[in-house]
């Protein structure tokens, strides 16, 4: 009886409702992506900052720039992750005001809610990334050295590829969060998904059918992001079918390497692997029969020192 009012009442608030509530969900969505990438590249900048190499034998100036940068990046994670979302709205967009006696203050609540949720996010990257760059074995970054390729370019080609697909559960799960935490956005006045459900509240009374379309919807759009960013990952993991190799590769030099099309230097037809195999086998038979001719000597010698003793012995 209760579960068919309660169908009763969500039916009743869809009715009337059903506008402002998918226009939160389409506008939660653009603002936790977006607050999502723009986190992520804020990240990406703090965390590459963070490891770029610095010892003693440095530069003053560079080691003292470094450090001061790193203190900054420190001090920025630190408060952005030790706070909750909700209060730094308030205060980016309630105390920017307050200070300045409305001098500076946000005309948009859309740019708002985007550089608070972005701030927040690269807050959380910034350690992410750092970790997925730590991660990557360090012999490839002393390859990437010895082949002349500088710090930007190991970091570029080598080491943020292989730290992007370290952290993209990371990414998954900070946009998964995004999702729920925009919530607090109604603080502000922007219109996502949890102030159609306070607006519909305070029109009909009706707190807990509302309620349920909230759990309801917020369920969906994090299942189906969880299910989007897997199928991401399996892409950028590639094939899982493969064929383990059967034969040596280091082989080909042994002539069992053969390609009828075109000549390489592996090819036993090409000319000079040919050339190559005939001064090799030239090289040997001079061998041996240097060799013989050395064994024949030696067998002559000691005869000829048996004939003479036997000559002086009478």
């Amino acid at each position: 009886m209760k579960l068919a009012q309660l169908g009763a009442d969500i039916a009743k608030l869809w009715q009337k409702y059903s506008g402002a509530y998918l226009s939160g969900v389409r506008n939660t969505l653009v603002l936790a992506l977006i607050g999502t990438v723009i986190g992520c590249i804020i990240g990406f900048v703090c965390g590459i900052l963070n490891t770029i190499p610095c010892g003693k034998n440095d530069h003053p100036i560079k080691r003292l720039l470094l450090g001061l940068i790193r203190v900054i990046i420190r001090v920025y994670v630190e408060v952005f992750r030790g706070t909750p979302m909700v209060l730094q709205a308030v205060f980016l967009y309630y105390g920017l005001p307050y200070f300045t006696d409305n001098a500076v203050k946000f005309t948009s609540v859309w740019l708002a809610a985007i550089l608070v949720v972005s701030i927040n996010t690269g807050a959380y990257m910034a350690e992410s990334v750092r970790g997925g760059i730590i991660s990557v074995d360090p012999g490839q970054t002393e390859g990437a050295m010895a082949i002349g390729m500088t710090h930007v370019q190991t970091m570029l080609h080598v080491i943020l590829p292989q730290a992007l697909r370290n952290i993209m559960p990371q990414i998954g799960n900070n946009f998964i969060i995004n999702v729920k935490d925009t919530s607090v956005m109604f603080i502000i006045g922007f219109p996502e998904f949890f102030s159609a459900h306070r607006a519909s509240v305070g029109a009909s009374y009706l707190y807990f059918p509302s309620a349920t379309v909230e759990m309801a919807g917020y369920l969906t759009m994090t299942l189906l992001a969880s299910f989007l960013l897997r199928w991401i990952e399996k892409k950028l993991d590639g094939s899982s079918s493969y064929e383990l190799v059967n034969v040596d590769q280091l082989t080909m030099t042994a002539g069992t390497y053969n390609f009828p099309d075109r000549s390489s230097p592996f090819d036993e037809r090409s000319p000079e692997t040919l050339k190559s195999i005939q001064r090799e086998e030239l090289r040997r038979q001079v061998e041996r029969e240097e060799a013989l001719k050395k064994g024949r000597e030696t067998q002559r010698r000691p005869e000829a020192g048996v004939s003479e003793e036997r000559r002086i012995d009478p």
